[in-house]
């Protein structure tokens, strides 16, 4: 592998590294900010779960003005939910559409957000680590004899 190709491979697995770390810090402040919005304008109400899956579930709601919700996104932090449960949520009362399970917040993301930048940078380091290898091994020794 020749010192050119070699530093485009070492700047893709950087590139491509810091990019899920940063994606998955992102997601992290992202839910916060979420939490955030609903902690500062907090409505409460008694859901039904209408589908569940690990990353999506769809619930339906009343709110007390008597309107039935259904947000287009699901609920936030939707893991172990299943259909026909009806469940307590939480939701920003100045967007209805962002609603979150009772009692879970941005803690919920840590471990996953966590856990995907771990896996990259255990991936990420072997990789910049042979290629570095792979180069310093392919190219010539050169040794510099004293004149004389």
């Amino acid at each position: 592998m020749t010192p050119t190709v070699a530093g485009r491979v070492r700047k893709g697995i950087l590139v491509a590294a810091i990019g899920i770390s940063v994606l998955a810090v992102l997601l992290v402040v992202a839910a916060w900010r979420n939490d955030l919005t609903i902690d500062s304008d907090k409505g409460v109400a008694t859901a039904e779960v209408l589908s569940a899956g690990r990353l999506r579930s769809a619930i339906s709601f009343v709110t007390p003005d008597g309107v039935t919700k259904n947000p287009r996104l699901g609920v936030l932090y939707p893991t172990e939910l299943i259909v026909g449960q009806r469940i307590d949520v939480e939701y920003a009362r100045s967007d209805p559409d962002l609603v979150r399970v009772s009692g879970r917040d941005v803690r919920v993301a840590l471990v996953p957000a966590g856990s995907v930048i771990a896996v990259t940078w255990l991936i990420a380091v072997p990789a910049l680590w042979l290629v570095r290898r792979r180069t310093a091994a392919e190219s010539p020794h050169v040794t510099v004899t004293p004149p004389g």
